[in-house]
């Protein structure tokens, strides 16, 4: 099986360890990467900043990058959202205003085609276990966009409870915001810290090592205020545990 590895803008940028991650862990489950460096930003910033036609290129874009692959691959759920969420409204306005130009055909191939990392090992995949090894304790924050957009569920548990050596504890609270939510968290900058504020104090008190997440955009704005409160816990993506192996592990504490 190949895929094709769909790796967003922040962790091209600022988390290439978890792109890294995510081939290390398809390959050893026997599934061939490839990576298309047409790829560009979803445009889900402009998007979600009322910026709708400037989303329409981005679109246009992703849709060419990713063409004829039969999976599309990411570790954002937020990225994933955008696509299989947005795409087809987007799309649809753009002909309703005379701006169509095969937009709605490019969308309805690639939504169907893109998957959330943890939706791909278990529902195309069929696996749980991925032979990871992680002897950590840690507890995971569900993003909105995959709890509530996606409807991620329980695969991103079941994932990590299958891994060797962790040691999976309970967020109290686990559904609520982080309070990132992309532009949300510069335009509203009060509500945004003291959201992370509150998460970041429940993930804390449940003595976890390590806080997981599928969003490294969420796991940024939490790790911010770890580290600014000087708190122990460490953030890491789900990605990077799974592809941690007795040879490989990762230490949490870098």
């Amino acid at each position: 099986m190949r895929v094709a590895l769909f790796v967003t803008c922040v962790n091209d940028a600022l988390y290439p360890r978890t792109g890294v991650a995510v081939v290390r862990l398809l390959e050893r489950l026997g599934v061939d990467v490839d990576f298309p460096a047409a790829q560009s930003c979803c445009g889900q910033p402009q998007y979600n900043t009322g910026y709708r036609r400037e989303t329409e290129p981005l679109l246009r874009r992703t849709a060419e990058a990713f063409a004829g692959h039969e999976y599309v691959v990411t570790p954002s759920g937020s990225c994933a959202a955008m696509i299989r969420a947005h795409y087809p409204r987007i799309a649809r306005q753009a002909a309703r205003e005379g701006r169509g130009s095969g937009l709605e055909r490019l969308a309805e191939d690639l939504v169907p085609r893109v998957y959330e990392l943890t939706e791909f090992l278990v529902d195309v995949l069929g696996v749980t276990d991925v032979g990871a090894y992680f002897p950590h304790t840690v507890t995971y924050h569900p993003s909105c966009h995959g709890l509530r957009t996606l409807g991620l569920g329980e695969r991103p548990r079941r994932l990590l409870s299958a891994v060797k050596g962790l040691e999976l504890v309970e967020l109290p609270g686990a559904e609520e915001c982080c309070g990132f939510g992309g532009t949300f968290a510069v335009k509203n900058p009060d509500v945004s810290a003291a959201m992370a504020a509150d998460k970041t104090a429940t993930a804390g008190a449940t003595g976890a090592e390590v806080l997981c997440g599928a969003d490294n955009s969420c796991l940024a704005h939490l790790d911010g205020t770890l580290r600014r409160a000087g708190s122990p816990l460490r953030t890491l993506h789900l990605a990077e545990i799974l592809a941690s192996t007795e040879e490989t592990e990762e230490d949490p504490t870098r």
